[in-house]
């Protein structure tokens, strides 16, 4: 089984938000006590956190779906439901998260670094908090948004102050266990090393992290052997170290043919590697022919500018002098380095002249709006209640919704569908004056939201009608002033 897992797939699901509460205050010699429905509360967040206790993604190969909890629903008397609680989910120093299609949401470095990955969901508001001086007694409440649910990757990028890179059976392995407390597996066969290991090196006053990262192969870059999965290892190393093997048996292969062939799998990996400074190890010098094949080349990398160190990680043989050489390295690097690495976050800024929704139009005639605010109020809504209907087509109306789709040409009875997927709520369109419904009519003082047959005032239906109903027509026919007038109304 997998003991280190560095690239995973987090399905993240926050929690819904807590049911606002419809209630009326009831009090023994108190009339018209007036809303006292209280609002839900907020759904838990999803957050990943930085923990140093944590070195691999293991957990959420296993178990790749995490919920948090939802919040309660409020209660009379003006209470407030309880929030729901965070998931607080560990995650290694150098985590990267991703959206699917590869974009960086936040890269988390240091310990106690955090990133939201869902946000619950809000609270439906009582009834309680949506009186006003418009709408006294609300007999309807909001219900709770639902919680936000992602698909995040989430990428491990070892934070080491050294790299050792090489072919597979180069000495790597063999090298990071003489330098440090590390117990990597070694053996005499290729790809040893399934997974980086991380040591800590002491070099006098100086104290770094060395990783060694799996073999690489030509091709590496492009999939090939184990390369792909782990070159990301090294783009945090301050430092790369080549373990150069000087005792293979392989005709085809010596020292700088070696480095050449790693070097170019550096390079179409990322362009950022190249300003890396190198040190030369070349390894196995312990054998007879590995200490002349050492001998032959050393001058070819001095004379290409790199420090070159013969050593033997079996023999334990000049190591002294390449940990003192990797130590300059990252006190140089870290005197260099203006601020601390700390968590960085991408954000991406809302526009200012964005409205919050757009409308668009299908090829069936299908009018979409997609907007933060509007899918939220409908997830909120109530469709049972007529009066919570009335007041999200007041709340988009107000937003803008009613009149960008008159813009875009809606008419009576077209169907519109707020959101996208399984969650989208579809409704035939009546508009209003406020999206210009009286210029839908036909010809000039023909409103089409008069139903027909009114028109013609029918004097003998007058004594049926109750006050209601009267005032009703009363109000359509004076609208029309070739219509009859209702007798002793003025």
């Amino acid at each position: 089984m997998a003991s280190f897992v560095d690239r995973v797939t987090l399905h993240a699901s926050a929690g819904k938000g807590g049911d606002g509460c419809i209630s009326v205050h009831r009090e023994k010699f108190v009339p018209l006590g007036g809303p006292d429905g209280g609002s839900g509360g907020r759904g838990g967040d999803v957050i990943l956190v930085v923990d140093a206790n944590v070195t691999t993604l293991l957990d959420f190969h296993h178990s790749p779906h995490r919920n948090a909890s939802s919040g309660r629903q409020g209660h009379g008397s003006l209470k407030n439901g309880a929030d729901g609680e965070d998931l607080i989910l560990g995650v290694p120093n150098g985590t990267v998260v991703l959206s699917p299609q590869g974009v960086v949401l936040a890269d988390l470095v240091g310990v106690g670094s955090r990133f939201v990955a869902a946000k619950g969901g809000l609270g439906g508001l009582g009834n309680a908090a949506l009186a006003s001086s418009r709408r006294r007694a609300p007999g309807f409440a909001l219900l709770g948004e639902p919680g936000e649910k992602r698909t995040l990757i989430l990428e491990l990028k070892s934070v080491a102050d050294i790299g050792l890179i090489g072919f597979p059976s180069a000495g790597k392995s063999s090298l990071i266990a003489a330098i440090s407390a590390a117990r990597p597996k070694i053996a005499d066969y290729p790809f040893t090393t399934l997974a980086p290991n991380l040591g800590v090196v002491q070099a006098g006053d100086s104290r770094f992290t060395v990783a060694d990262v799996p073999g690489l192969i030509p091709g590496a870059s492009e999939g090939k052997g184990l390369g792909l999965e782990f070159l990301r290892h090294v783009e945090r190393c301050a430092a790369l170290v080549h373990v150069l093997d000087c005792g293979t048996l392989e005709s085809d292969r010596d020292p700088v043919k070696d480095f050449e062939i790693i070097e170019r799998e550096l390079e179409k990996y990322s362009a950022d590697l190249s300003d890396r400074p190198r040190i030369i190890a070349l390894n196995k010098v312990d054998l007879p022919d590995g200490k002349a094949m050492a001998d032959m080349v050393e001058q070819t990398f001095r004379e290409r500018g790199y420090e070159v160190f013969q050593i033997s990680a079996a023999a334990r043989i000049g190591l002294q002098e390449l940990l003192y050489a990797m130590a300059r390295l990252v006190s140089t690097y870290r005197a260099n380095q203006v601020l601390e690495e700390k968590t960085r976050i991408v954000l991406r800024p809302t526009p200012v002249d964005d409205a919050g929704f757009t409308v668009s139009v299908d090829e069936d005639g299908t009018f979409t709006v997609v907007g933060t605010r509007p899918e939220r109020w409908v997830h909120q809504t109530n469709f049972s209640n007529p009066e919570a209907v009335g007041y999200l087509a007041d709340r988009l109306a107000s937003l803008g919704v009613e009149r960008e789709l008159f813009r875009k040409g809606a008419k009576e009875g077209d169907e519109v569908r707020i959101g996208n997927g399984d969650d989208a709520v579809v409704f035939d369109w009546h508009p209003t004056i406020e999206a210009g419904a009286e210029l839908l009519a036909g010809p000039r003082g023909d409103d089409m939201r008069i139903p027909r047959g009114w028109e013609k005032f029918d004097e003998e239906a007058v004594d049926q009608l109750d006050d209601d109903e009267l005032a009703a027509q009363w109000e359509y026919q004076v609208s029309d002033p070739t219509s009859p007038r209702v007798e002793g109304e003025k």
